[in-house]
């Protein structure tokens, strides 16, 4: 068992120490698949660029398990301070996706040694989570053809969680992750002297009133008992204190834990932007860009893992159900094309500790073997002959 952990501890080292962004991940996937075939797997590469899918058949089983870790690190400069600590510049693994992989690579050298399980193993190492500049690698896996090359009964991710007690299991069915769409509003009107505003249509005022505007979506549209944020990030108009600008710009956030409230907070937005507009005399155009789906665990296979966790680890340290959460994770893709669930692991909830997407942020390396044992266990428990 220590041998085994001090593995897994400089695997995930290592993979820290070489992080790399969404679709970038050429040193990690290599790792991965050169690792998986040495123990057996059935290994395709170049799923979503830089995907690895490993299959694993044992036994008379019919039934077909699906696996995910995400495989991408963050664009922030690190300053853990720890040893291992990324050698790229800009780069580092802030979100645990080492962690993540190295847990299910555990796991699989596991069930390949001890091949206890009867059925069809496929385990996905993903590119690109962390959906920068648009883009998912869960989509593009699933748009390429993953369940049809790959078709699997039920499907699971992991993420380990700070704020969580450590090493503690935290489930819910139902939505669990919020939506996450965007929106560009380009509010357009006449420049001039701000010495003499009534020559001008002024798109900065009008700005304004949308952004004031825009709380209401929530407060005044969404039910009462839905959750919903809507974000205003950025504001871009106008060079000096004398000058009326012919054009603001606005960056806006949208999430929802309701598929029905997303597309109401849609329409709503759109009409209210140009409805506030039109009262200013100025012009507005929305550029509306659906993002990550609300994400939705499936009862039966929340339960099947739940049930997995009291079983490895206890009652105690099972949480169900576990609170909606506003972020947002594109496994919600593959769970609108396969039933399955979402889940964490708690990494420790103490004040000491650092929270994910921060540059100080190290995954907790005692969730190695938890993780890893947790996949070996649900994979026995849901392949069996039948």
């Amino acid at each position: 068992m220590e041998q085994a952990r001090a593995e897994l501890v400089a695997l995930r080292r290592d993979l820290h120490r070489h992080p790399e962004l969404g679709f970038e991940e050429h040193r990690t996937s290599t790792l991965v698949a050169r690792l998986l075939k040495e123990w057996g797997y059935r290994v395709e590469r170049g799923m979503a660029g830089t995907g690895v899918v490993a299959q694993l058949v044992c036994g008379d089983g019919k039934r077909r398990l699906g696996l995910r870790a995400d495989m991408d690190a963050l664009p922030i400069e690190e300053k853990s301070g720890v040893e291992h600590t990324s050698i790229h510049p800009g780069v580092m693994h802030a979100c645990g996706h080492d962690g993540h992989t190295a847990m299910l690579l555990g796991a699989a050298r596991f069930l390949a040694e001890t091949r206890a399980f009867s059925g069809t193993l496929n385990l996905i190492f993903q590119p690109a989570e962390e959906g920068l500049n648009g883009q998912s690698g869960a989509l593009r896996m699933v748009q390429e053809g993953l369940f049809e090359r790959y078709p699997c009964d039920a499907i699971f991710a992991m993420h380990n969680m700070p704020g969580y007690p450590e090493g503690h299991f935290v489930f819910r069915a139902g939505p669990t992750l919020a939506s996450s769409d965007s929106a560009t509003i380009v509010v357009t009107g006449v420049g001039g002297h701000g010495a003499h505003p009534h020559r001008s249509a002024d798109p900065v005022v009008a700005a304004a009133s949308i952004v004031m505007a825009l709380q209401t979506l929530v407060s005044r549209n969404a039910p009462p008992l839905e959750t919903a944020v809507v974000t205003v990030g950025a504001i871009h108009g106008g060079s000096a204190g004398n000058v009326i600008p012919d054009e603001v710009t606005m960056e806006v956030g949208i999430r929802a834990l309701d598929p029905d409230v997303r597309r109401l907070l849609e329409q709503r937005l759109k009409a209210l932007v140009t409805a506030q507009a039109e009262s200013y005399g100025v012009r507005a155009t929305v550029d509306y860009r659906q993002g990550f789906p609300v994400l939705v665990n499936e009862r039966g296979a929340t339960v099947f893992a739940c049930e997995t966790a009291r079983a490895l680890v206890g009652e105690a340290q099972v949480m169900v159900p576990g609170p909606q959460r506003s972020g947002s994770e594109d496994f919600a893709y593959m769970l609108e094309h396969c039933r399955g669930a979402y889940l964490y692991l708690g990494a420790g909830d103490g004040e000491e500790v650092c929270m994910v997407h921060n540059p100080s942020y190290d995954f907790n390396d005692r969730l190695l073997v938890t993780g890893a044992a947790y996949w070996a266990c649900l994979a026995e428990r849901f392949l069996v002959s039948e």
